[in-house]
């Protein structure tokens, strides 16, 4: 479903990507560890199409999407990205925070709002929709951004250490979740974590050193 052919990143004289080869299959879960700097996000971003790479190619689903005129139209169809912080806009609702994604890909309000709901529902969440992030809890914002990477369907779930900002106990429920949406959804999840208890949960660890993926 994905595949990476020599993928190569610099940015100026620094190579953080020194030529990448990986596939990835639908409905794998994936784990990306290595050391700060070591280029784990610069990878997610490379796959979530929110950077594109100075040398060779990204295979998704059949279609190179490496030199794409379409690659915003492509994130908002086909990605899902949850983040350490949640970044919701605080001047909306859970519900609306959720819907977001929705209306950029031309959803209809109505048929928006409840896909949005049956989410916030699944997550345990229903009774939160008209809260304001400021008045859900650490976890319960990151379960809202979750809602809001699913929100378009997206085969692809890229999570860059969705946990770094939560306690313990959160943090455990939030990997929980999203190895019960990679198996419930049968959705391609890319995991970039420090936590090497959550990487190895998922069904390949990779790590990344010197540029170069093992």
């Amino acid at each position: 479903m994905i595949e990476l052919i020599d993928i190569k990143k610099s940015y100026g004289n620094l190579e953080i990507l020194k030529g990448i080869n990986l596939k990835i299959s639908k409905g794998e879960c994936v784990s990306i560890v290595g050391a700060s700097g070591a280029g784990k996000s610069t990878l997610l971003q490379l796959i979530g199409a929110l950077d594109t790479p100075n040398h060779g190619k990204l295979i998704i689903n059949d279609e190179d999407i490496t030199n794409s005129d379409n690659l915003s139209e492509f994130r908002n169809k086909s990605i899902g990205f949850i983040f350490q912080f949640h970044n919701l806009l605080p001047e909306f609702t859970a519900l609306e925070n959720i819907c977001i994604p929705a209306f950029i890909s031309g959803t209809k309000t109505k048929v928006a709002q409840k896909k949005a709901f049956e989410l916030l529902k699944k997550l345990g969440l229903e009774n939160r929709a008209s809260h304001k992030p400021s008045q859900l809890s650490g976890g319960e914002q990151q379960r809202v951004a979750v809602a809001r990477a699913l929100i378009n369907d997206p085969t692809i779930l890229l999570a860059d250490e969705p946990s770094g900002n939560l306690d313990s106990k959160n943090a455990n429920e939030l990997h929980e979740l999203i190895l019960k949406i990679n198996k419930d959804f049968n959705q391609t999840c890319i995991i970039v974590t420090h936590n090497m208890e959550f990487a190895n949960m998922a069904d390949r660890t990779l790590t990344i050193s010197d540029g170069f993926i093992s």
